[in-house]
Parts: structure tokens; C-alpha cells; sequence
């Protein structure tokens, strides 16, 4: 019972409607402005010489990720989501206006993103996932507060003092006495992967040497989103299938997690190969 004394989600996902299902979403700008603020820093790195790619080159860079990051996010929604959806409307997939983005996914696609510019650039793979990992943590950031704004991902079920009743995770016309309070895990999720992140990302990228061995700040970036994720999703209501008894997001970062440590101790050697 909320017995009224939570506070009630009542935010309007749309920074502006013209329409019951167009307008500009904030789940959109989330992405835009991650996108901007991702162009922003690597024109920064560069500008520093942290990072030696040319305004051509750094324009090629931005757009084969954010390719990698929507083209990624939305398939791996629908393999790891929605599979049977998909196959069952195989058109689903283009129905983006109904949202449906995973992490994960836009981990995948980044990968290859990376993989296939460090070829076109005849760049050191390893040594451009370094550079690249420092601009993620804000468009998380962003999207995480995007999530709590559309009221969605919402987390289990408690009675702390900042806990938030979201209507949706009730049937339409339930009362809101008899809706039960959760955590907002959409802010923990911002704060763990996205805020902490960033803070730890860049503070490695400017102020130590980690630069030197290629692939160690890929890997520590994967470790710790894989871990904070984990930890993140003991607070989240599931919203899918459990895997081994364990929900999707935390099934799905074992494998970034077994990434991470490998990416680690592989930095040690000091010609990498790829």
C-alpha cells in the first residue's frame, strides 16, 4: 500500500507533443545530447593530443559509433528482449516509436563500429577503444534519466523513503492506494553507469598513463559497467525472463565482465597485436 505518503511519476516523457504518438521525446534528446557531448570530447582529446585524428577523421569516428550505438541497442533489444516478437513480427524491429533499446546491444554494435574504423583509419584497435570509452558514460547518463522520465525500468518493490510509485507498473485504472512504491533504479543506474563512470573514465584518461597500454582502459570500463550493472539489478523489477536465475542485464554482463578481465591482462603485453 502507498498509503500516500510516496511521490506520485507523473512526468510527461515529451519535451514537446504535437501528436499522441510524435513530438520530441526526452528518450530522443538523451541520445542526441550524448551524441554531442561525445563529438565535443574527442575534439577535445584531440585538440590536446591525446587523440591523432583529424577533423575528417574524428567525423567518421562519431558517425560509425552512433551507428553502432542505435543500429546495436535496437537489434540486441530484439534478440535479447524480444526474440519471439520478432520473429513473430519480424516488422517490430522498425517500430522504434515504441522504444526498445539495450545497453548491451549498443555495446556489440560499438564494437564493431571500432573494429571496423581502426581498419578504415589504420588505427590500432585496442588503442581506439581506449580513446572511445571515456565518451559513453554521459549518453548512459542521460539515458538512464530518460528511463525514469518515461516511467519505465522501473525497480522492485520497498518501502524506503525515496521509494516512487510508478502508475505503469499496474494495470490501467488500479488505484494508486493499491499501487506498491519501488525504487527508482533508473537514477541508481545513472548514477552507477553513467556518473561514476565518467568521473572514473576521464580521471584515467587525463591524469594517469593508462594510455600507454593499449586496451586496459577498454577493460577496466567493461569490468566496472558489468559490475555496477550487476549490482544495479538487484534493485530492478526484471522485465524479462529470467536466465539461471538471473536477470537479463546481469546474465548478459558476465560476458563484458569475462571481457574486462581479459582486455586487463592482455594490456600487460607490450606490442599488442590488434
Amino acid at each position: 500500500m502507498s498509503e500516500n505518503k510516496y511521490w506520485v511519476h507523473d512526468l510527461d516523457p515529451f519535451l514537446f507533443q504535437f501528436s499522441e504518438n510524435f513530438g520530441v521525446r526526452y528518450y530522443g534528446l538523451a541520445y542526441a545530447l550524448g551524441f554531442l557531448a561525445a563529438i565535443w570530447l574527442l575534439s577535445m582529446f584531440c585538440k590536446q593530443g591525446k587523440a591523432l585524428l583529424t577533423p575528417e577523421e574524428q567525423s567518421l569516428t562519431i558517425t560509425a559509433i552512433m551507428l553502432g550505438v542505435l543500429l546495436g541497442g535496437r537489434l540486441g533489444y530484439m534478440f535479447f528482449y524480444a526474440f519471439q516478437d520478432m520473429v513473430d513480427r519480424p516488422w517490430s524491429i522498425f517500430e522504434v516509436w515504441k522504444g526498445g533499446m539495450a545497453s548491451h546491444g549498443g555495446f556489440i554494435g560499438v564494437v564493431f563500429a571500432c573494429w571496423w574504423t581502426s581498419k578504415k583509419l589504420k588505427i590500432n584497435f585496442l588503442q581506439l577503444g581506449d580513446i572511445l570509452c571515456p565518451l559513453v558514460p554521459l549518453g548512459i547518463f542521460l539515458g538512464r534519466i530518460a528511463n525514469f522520465i518515461n516511467g519505465e525500468l522501473w525497480g522492485k518493490i520497498t518501502n524506503v523513503s525515496w521509494a516512487v510509485i510508478f502508475p505503469q507498473s499496474a494495470p490501467i485504472g488500479t488505484s494508486l492506494e493499491l499501487i506498491s512504491p519501488r525504487h527508482p533504479s533508473q537514477l541508481y543506474a545513472a548514477v552507477l553507469e553513467g556518473l561514476f563512470l565518467l568521473i572514473y573514465s576521464q580521471w584515467r584518461f587525463w591524469r594517469t598513463g593508462v594510455l600507454a597500454s593499449p586496451g586496459r582502459l577498454t577493460g577496466e570500463f567493461l569490468t566496472f559497467y558489468a559490475v555496477v550493472r550487476i549490482f544495479g539489478e538487484q534493485f530492478r523489477e526484471p522485465d524479462a525472463p529470467l536466465i539461471l536465475d538471473l536477470s537479463r542485464g546481469s546474465f548478459y554482463s558476465l560476458f563484458l565482465l569475462a571481457a574486462g578481465f581479459f582486455l586487463i591482462l592482455r594490456s600487460h603485453k607490450k606490442r599488442p597485436d590488434f
